[in-house]
């Protein structure tokens, strides 16, 4: 098949982390584009913005956005207006409606859009989605707890309306379990702590249950010091499963039965361009939707002011 002339817009971290390697590496794809106000891809055209990229790059067929979620709305718009596919870094986008927009778009427009939940591609999620399918989970425990000053030091952007706070990383995990579990779930209380000088939260607690009564609750929390923790524990008839190191490593009763190499990204590319030939989208908004979920049921709760 054809390579897929793909563009980037917002190169930070993540991108020069997790894209560029991925893209790199992919023979689906050739990178002809970038537009970021700070950052630049060395070897191809780069431009300050999506408007400029667009305009003077014909070829562009597919973009991926990297910015932050609050802006990445009037980005995608504008790609998919022009018969762009595009990938959106996760979370999709500030608010559900936004996104449900976008969705509604592609298909008018007939591109994909792509939802990039990346920790559903770590290595052993989908062995512990095989192991729950044939089991009865009796409970649930989600603990995703690291060091914000670490992972994100002095990103304002994470600390505003839209930027999400912990649910940053914690939509991660939400990400996993609602590809794991056999049925869906709902938020019945949550505790979001904001400290006094943030928009958003620096740790949340939130509880769910399922049409069946399950019992399953999540601590996200980025205060965290020492050893970074993203672990999903389950008790179920056929032993305590571990789903440990955001899904790296999949262990059941102590024994472990799968871990391997994360790829992650790669893996978010090759789905992408098999969306993209098959002329659909990938748009699951569960992980969002729970987000939005407990701060709607959300208790408020100040805690002391967070200092970079």
């Amino acid at each position: 098949m054809p390579t897929i002339n793909l563009a980037i817009v917002g190169v930070g971290k993540i991108v020069r982390d997790q894209h560029l390697p991925a893209v790199a590496g992919n023979a689906d794809y050739r990178l002809v584009a970038a537009a970021s106000r700070n950052g630049r891809v060395e070897g191809i055209d780069n431009f300050g913005s999506i408007e400029q990229m667009l305009s003077a790059v014909p070829s562009i067929q597919a973009v991926s956005l990297c910015m932050p979620p609050q802006y990445r709305h009037a980005a995608a718009v504008q790609a998919l207006e022009a018969g762009k596919h595009v990938f959106l870094e996760k979370p999709p986008g500030a608010t559900l409606s936004e996104v449900e927009d976008l969705a509604a778009l592609a298909a008018d427009r007939h591109v994909s859009l792509f939802a990039s939940w990346h920790s559903r591609y770590a290595p052993a999620v989908e062995a512990a989605r095989e192991f729950l399918s044939g089991t009865r989970i009796r409970a649930m425990r989600v603990a995703w707890k690291e060091d914000v000053r670490q992972w994100h030091p002095n990103q304002a952007w994470i600390w505003q309306p839209g930027g999400l706070g912990v649910f940053d990383p914690g939509i991660n995990a939400l990400s996993i379990v609602t590809r794991i579990l056999p049925r869906p779930v709902f938020a019945t209380a949550a505790t979001l702590e904001f400290p006094e000088n943030r928009d958003a939260p620096i740790a949340a607690s939130i509880t769910f249950t399922d049409a069946a009564g399950l019992d399953l609750s999540a601590e996200f929390d980025w205060r965290q010091t020492g050893r970074q923790s993203w672990d999903i524990v389950a008790q179920t008839e056929a032993g305590e499963m571990v789903l440990s190191e955001g899904g790296a490593k999949l262990s059941v009763d102590g024994r472990l039965l799968h871990a391997e190499p994360e790829q992650e990204y790669p893996m978010l590319y090759g789905r992408f361009a098999e969306i993209i030939r098959a002329g659909h989208s990938d748009v699951d908004l569960a992980p969002l939707r729970h987000v939005a979920d407990a701060f709607m049921l959300g208790r408020r709760k100040v805690v002391e002011a967070f200092h970079d």
